[in-house]
């Protein structure tokens, strides 16, 4: 082959596949890091150099975190900014910075392709699996932050080969999941503000390991973690408690974490602002939906116990996913509301216990909830007293209006 092609011809086949390696890779985005700052982030092929960041003027150094393997032939360059940081760049192209103020946050929550066991959805159809739309849509509402709530691996097992809707399609904690449960569909909301994240199925024994490589926002470890330290994020009046309840157990109070994560929220709970919200990827007050849901189950049984107590009067809501649905409560005092936005691409839960005012959860009363299976994304805007929020659809049209003011949460449906 050598004396047929000679060494250029070798070198620019080699040059081809390295381009078209890099050209496959997501864009770079930009997540907000536990300490408060910005990390920017690019997933690079190994052997590659990482991009050049640029803060206010000022070049950063980017580590890498996780080694190339059969796995996972990347690496994740991370460049640290300060919060305050108004112009990014990455190698010359503009990055996503914060506002001042967050006036404008997108929502969204439980969004990969399920595949688990015989449990499948058709990942190849767009209608059936729409994260993409949802992250396009939600991208032109031009938000000054994403929340994610979580879940955004979901390919576990194979297709089975009785189910042409997912034919093809990889699975197991790998780049190629990662890449086609999130990185692709989602690459329009990546670029178009700095993102909050977390999830429950980014465990160790499901994504964690491809979690930790790529999106965890703690300082770099090579070491998959089931529990991960709290932390609170200060944008300016904007107050969140991220909270990692991912290996809570819904059903019953695990009496192995429950004082761990009692620990936890003590300490991330004491001094919160007023008007705060906390952020965990499982509800803590709800009902359990769901083919498998019994009469009266709730969640989440260890989070539940965990913060009894504990609840500071600062906080006004808790933020959520899990359940794959949009559900609103508003509790009796002194308990904060929780919301929950899970509908933005997996398989809907049926809600197999209607979300009624008057039912109790752990022992106060619903004053006013709302719910709606419909496949969208949320999105909330900073009003003069509190917050107000517009529930889309996929076709962008308003499923419902809610406000929020204090722990005071009212959706209603727009539907005629």
């Amino acid at each position: 082959m050598q004396s047929l092609l000679g060494w250029p011809a070798i070198l620019l086949m080699l040059l081809a596949g390295a381009t078209a390696r890099a050209a496959d890779l997501p864009g770079p985005w930009v997540e907000m890091a536990s300490d408060g700052g910005l990390d920017v982030r690019s997933v690079i092929a190994s052997g590659m150099d990482c991009p050049k960041v640029v803060a206010d003027g000022t070049a950063l150094t980017s580590d890498r975190r996780g080694k190339a393997d059969g796995d996972y032939p990347v690496q994740t360059c991370i460049a640290h900014a300060a919060a305050s940081s108004r112009v990014i760049t990455v190698d010359g192209l503009a990055a996503p910075a914060l506002p001042s103020d967050i006036k404008r946050i997108v929502v969204i929550g439980d969004t990969g392709c399920r595949l688990e066991g015989n449990f499948t959805q058709d990942c190849n159809d767009p209608v059936k699996w729409p994260f993409a739309t949802v992250a396009r849509l939600a991208a032109a509402r031009r938000p000054d932050l994403v929340i994610h709530v979580g879940d955004y691996y979901y390919r576990e097992t194979a297709c089975p080969d009785t189910k042409p809707g997912c034919a093809g399609s990889p699975y197991g904690d790998n780049w190629a999941v990662w890449q086609k449960d999130f990185f692709n569909p989602a690459a329009p909301l990546l670029a178009s503000a700095p993102w909050v994240v977390r999830g429950n199925h980014e465990i160790c024994s499901r994504g964690g390991h491809g979690w930790f490589r790529l999106l965890d926002p703690h300082p770099s470890t090579d070491r998959c973690m089931d529990t991960t330290p709290p932390y609170a994020l200060r944008i300016g009046s904007l107050s969140l408690v991220l909270f990692d309840g991912s290996d809570a157990d819904d059903r019953n109070a695990d009496p192995a974490k429950m004082p761990i994560y009692r620990d936890q929220l003590r300490s991330a709970l004491v001094d919160v602002p007023a008007h705060s919200w906390l952020l965990t990827h499982r509800p803590i007050w709800a009902l359990l939906q769901g083919y498998d849901a019994k009469p009266g189950s709730t969640l989440n049984a260890t989070e539940q116990a965990a913060i009894r107590d504990l609840v500071p009067a600062g906080l006004d809501m808790v933020l959520s996913g899990h359940v794959h649905d949009f559900t609103s409560y508003e509790f009796e005092p002194p308990r904060p509301a929780q919301l929950i936005v899970g509908e933005g691409g997996d398989v809907h839960d049926t809600i197999s216990q209607p979300v009624n005012p008057g039912i109790v959860i752990d022992g106060v009363r619903v004053r006013r909830a709302f719910a709606t299976t419909d496949y969208g994304y949320v999105v909330l805007h900073r009003v003069t007293q509190g917050w107000t929020g517009t529930v889309y659809s996929l076709t962008d049209e308003v499923l419902a209006r809610c406000r929020l003011h204090g722990r005071q949460l009212a959706c209603r449906s727009t539907a005629r």
